[in-house]
């Protein structure tokens, strides 16, 4: 599951983290970031109603669905049960990754120092994710790679189109877009034209550099959570 997991995502390189005061509609807002190229999305923990988002978005066959700041064993448990395919911690969770490896989901476990950085590989973290990522920098991540070489990590917080690339060139497996792709506003106000074209506008910064990235694959092409 690990294998396939962290293989697929680093053909994909980004997720949308969503959180929104509201969401009209889970699975036309999937919808509209994968139009844009992006095929992984997480759903906020602080979003309202995000069991019931994860539910639509996975029933009507969307993959590459998890749910994201992560705190307790509980929280866990619920969103797995709701169809999260992945979890997302801010930080080092040991309840979360517990639950997470009880029920066979893969777990991005938050850090930023190199000790939390080892913590979370101690507690069975799928990928690290380095947060905040903009505050560092790329050259920070370029750093992290001396001493874990193999850790695949994830650059949250601050990533935009402008220095996407540079945290992917870095070393980072993957990037996390937030508010520039899904502004809260725009997410609850339901307007998916706007989601497409700035997803598209994300992807599209990314192509002279990864010139191989697979997000512009339609969703017939995603990943499917039996392959996890």
């Amino acid at each position: 599951m690990t294998a396939d997991f962290l293989g697929q995502l680093s053909k994909d390189r980004v997720i949308a983290v969503v959180r929104a005061p509201k969401i009209p509609d889970a699975a036309a807002l999937c919808e509209a970031l994968r139009a844009g190229g992006i095929q992984w999305i997480e759903f906020t923990h602080t979003t309202p109603g995000v069991a019931a988002h994860l539910r639509r978005a996975v029933a009507d066959g969307h993959d590459g669905v998890g749910a994201g700041t992560v705190l307790t064993a509980s929280q866990a448990a619920e969103l797995i049960d709701a169809g999260a395919q992945y979890l997302v911690t801010p930080g080092c969770r040991p309840d979360v990754a517990k639950a997470a490896a009880a029920a066979k989901v893969p777990v991005v476990m938050g850090a930023l120092s190199p000790t939390e950085v080892g913590l979370a590989l101690d507690l069975g973290a799928d990928a690290v994710k380095i947060f905040p990522a903009r505050a560092f920098g790329p050259r920070y991540l370029q750093d992290l790679a001396g001493p874990f070489p193999d850790v695949p990590l994830v650059a949250s917080g601050g990533v935009n189109a402008d220095n996407a690339a540079g945290f992917l060139t870095a070393g980072a497996l993957a990037v996390c877009a937030g508010s520039e792709v899904v502004p809260p506003s725009v997410v609850a106000a339901g307007d998916w034209p706007e989601i497409t074209r700035r997803a598209r506008v994300f992807t599209e910064s990314l192509q002279t550099a990864f010139p191989d990235l697979s997000g512009s694959r339609t969703r017939a092409g995603s990943v499917t959570s039996s392959s996890w």
